[in-house]
């Protein structure tokens, strides 16, 4: 049989020590015996996922977990969740995240407007199709907050270029919107597409009805994101593994998809603190009877940085550990031959609610690693003295090695 590999993402996990934890990190505090026991066993070290260049976000970190170079294979983010919801782009389309949020007094008070459902959020899109939509412009339905508008260019129709400037909207909570608005070339279009996209949505009946009901309401959107459609060279030619991908995130699975991964959707996995991590936890040990390398993204540690909450990402990363790691590294145990990985994307800072391009802590264990008798955490893994990856896309090579 050959050696099977599981990679677990807990997505945003590392950060910085909180005063209300006593000076620790989240993944210090919380109770993870599991990843402690795959750092104990195993390798840890360090890896810096986002090159300098990029924005530290999950779109480039996800590719260098992966083990993709972004500065090879980076276009943007949006043509990643492009794959994910089945669009095609053409040669010369351009592919944008419409994030629908919430914007009072000008300011960019939540990215997500409340976590609407991905029922109101398919309405609205619906709305803003019939309304702003025209041959070159489509909006189309994705998870919750997360849509799509792609335009579809001619060989002399590309209003986008590389100096085309977007700001991601969780990276700036509670700022002003007009500090952030698109810049360069094609800019003048995004910004009258998000003022002819607030006036369809902030009074739509989705809206009155979510404020009735005393929720955020989804008043504005914001366009970012953007790029052209990249390409891959598949995972099985470059590796010889067949792989799996299971999130609840369309950009972790737009990556998968391109890689030539299968996609595992997961009755009950949300995307947000409430996911069902027994059900993932169980849906990877089932895949790996089928495949060789399975990978699991969880986005609530991320989600729970972005709200500023530090009880629920302990609770986050307590329940991946409990409900993930610890089920799928005893099936892992079954094979004989195996390997399992542990590592954050990016950090995120609970201070600033924001990514943060620092180093990420991971731990490896399994078949030929020898121990290095620490612990799962930031402070840990650069004590240890272990690898720090300055190409975080090295870090595969690493893991499949030996």
């Amino acid at each position: 049989m050959s050696r099977k590999y599981l990679i677990v993402i807990p997505d945003g996990a590392a950060d910085a020590p909180q005063a209300s934890l006593g000076g620790k990190t989240p993944l210090q505090a919380a109770r993870i015996p599991e990843m402690d026991r795959i750092a104990r066993e195993g390798v840890l070290g360090r890896s810096r996922n986002v090159p300098d260049r990029f924005n530290p976000a999950s779109d480039v970190a996800t590719l260098s977990l992966f083990g993709y170079d972004p500065e090879e294979v980076y276009t943007g983010r949006a043509p990643l969740e492009a794959a994910a919801m089945g669009v095609k782009l053409g040669p010369y389309d351009w592919a944008i995240r419409c994030n629908l949020m919430t914007i009072n007094d000008g300011r960019m008070t939540d990215f997500t407007a409340g976590h609407i459902t991905s029922e109101e959020g398919k309405e609205l899109i619906a709305a803003l199709q019939a309304t702003v939509g025209r041959d070159a412009i489509e909006f189309h339905p994705g998870v919750s907050y997360r849509n799509l508008m792609v335009y579809r260019g001619g060989p002399d129709d590309c209003p986008f270029g590389p100096e085309t400037k977007t700001t991601p909207p969780h990276d700036v909570p509670d700022q002003l919107a007009a500090d952030h608005l698109p810049t360069g070339p094609g800019s003048a279009l995004l910004n009258e597409l998000m003022r002819a996209g607030m006036s369809v949505v902030v009074d739509h009946r989705v809206n009155r009805a979510r404020e009735a009901a005393g929720k955020r309401p989804a008043n504005a959107i914001w366009l970012w994101g953007q790029g052209k459609a990249p390409v891959l060279v598949p995972f099985e030619q470059l590796r010889g593994l067949k792989g799996a991908i299971l999130s609840a995130v369309d950009l972790v699975f737009g990556v998968g998809i391109l890689a030539g991964w299968t996609r595992v959707d997961v009755p009950g996995a949300t995307g947000y603190l409430d996911t069902d991590y027994a059900a993932k936890g169980r849906a990877a040990i089932e895949t790996l009877k089928t495949h060789d390398l399975v990978c699991v993204h969880v986005e609530a540690p991320d989600e729970a940085s972005h709200e500023g909450r530090v009880d629920a990402k302990v609770e986050a990363l307590e329940r991946i550990d409990a409900d993930i790691v610890g089920p799928v590294r005893k099936a892992l145990e079954a094979y004989g031959d195996y390997r399992i990985l542990v590592s954050p994307d990016h950090a995120t800072l609970l201070s600033t609610r924001a990514h943060d391009r620092a180093p990420v802590p991971w731990a490896m264990a399994g078949t030929g690693l020898p121990a290095s008798g620490g612990t799962y955490d930031e402070v840990a893994a650069e004590a240890a003295g272990g690898p720090l990856l300055e190409q975080g896309f090295r870090l595969m090579d690493r893991f499949l090695e030996g």
